[in-house]
């Protein structure tokens, strides 16, 4: 079974920072594409960002481009999104997902995803 478990949210004032991690168990995710999510209240969940299974190419939604960057370590199965100059409207639960095994390309889109982590809250006060 394969398992996501997101941590690192919290509350922060904003211009502050944030480290999510997203540890992956129960199989290697050297060739799945892995991405960020999130969803604020009353909205519906939107894309993050994306990053492939060779970190050479990620994607960002422009609401993030420039103060999010999205990393992974291969070798500990575990991907990061730092959030940097963080904003009220960063405020949601994230949401780790991963594409199945085999599935190596970055997608935007979370019908590309199979596996989704339980969220993380991350609050930013003004």
């Amino acid at each position: 079974q394969v398992q996501l478990v997101e941590s690192g949210g919290g509350l922060v004032q904003a211009g502050g920072s944030l480290r999510l991690s997203c540890a992956a168990s129960g199989r290697a995710f050297t060739t799945n594409a892995m991405g960020w999510f999130r969803q604020a209240p009353g909205k519906e969940r939107e894309f993050v960002a994306t990053i492939s299974w060779s970190a050479s190419n990620p994607r960002y939604a422009d609401s993030v481009k420039g103060r999010f960057t999205i990393s992974r370590n291969n070798v500990k199965n575990t991907v990061y999104l730092q959030m940097n100059s963080l904003k009220p409207e960063d405020t949601a639960v994230y949401y780790c997902a991963a594409r199945e095994q085999g599935y190596s390309n970055i997608a935007t889109t979370q019908n590309a995803y199979y596996y989704w982590g339980q969220g993380t809250q991350v609050t930013v006060s003004s």
